[in-house]
Formats: structure tokens, C-alpha cells, sequence
């Protein structure tokens, strides 16, 4: 089976990346929607990122190989 580890390692860099973007945000007036938008992107992507990889992963239904011929 598959390891948890690519999950939790994007998920850890992606956090990363968001404690990054809370300290660099220039001050201004706009500076909460700059970095809301810019966080909830983040998170947006890791979430789009994460239900793909563990589709593929764990898929709901097994690949069923029936043909319509049948060999002897």
C-alpha cells in the first residue's frame, strides 16, 4: 500500500509556505485580504492536490477485467 508520508510532507511545506506569506505580506490597508486570498489559495491547492493523489491511491472501486469471450 501507499505511505502517508507525500500527504504530510506537502502538508507540513504548504503550512510552511503559509507562515511565510503571513510575515512578507506588505503593510497597507489591504494587507488581511492580501493574505487571506493568498492563504486560502494555499489551501485550495493543497486540498485539490490531496483528494487527487488519494483518488489514485485508494480508488472507491476495484478495475473489474470481465470480457465478453470466453477462452477454452
Amino acid at each position: 500500500m501507499s505511505s502517508p508520508v507525500p500527504v504530510s510532507f506537502i502538508f507540513l511545506l504548504i503550512l510552511l509556505v503559509m507562515g511565510i506569506v503571513w510575515f512578507v505580506t506588505p503593510k497597507g490597508p489591504n494587507q488581511t485580504l492580501i493574505r487571506t486570498s493568498l492563504m486560502l489559495t494555499l489551501a485550495c491547492c493543497y486540498l485539490m492536490w490531496a483528494v487527487t493523489y488519494l483518488a489514485q491511491v485508494y480508488p472507491l472501486e476495484s478495475t473489474c477485467y470481465t470480457s465478453v469471450w470466453r477462452s477454452r
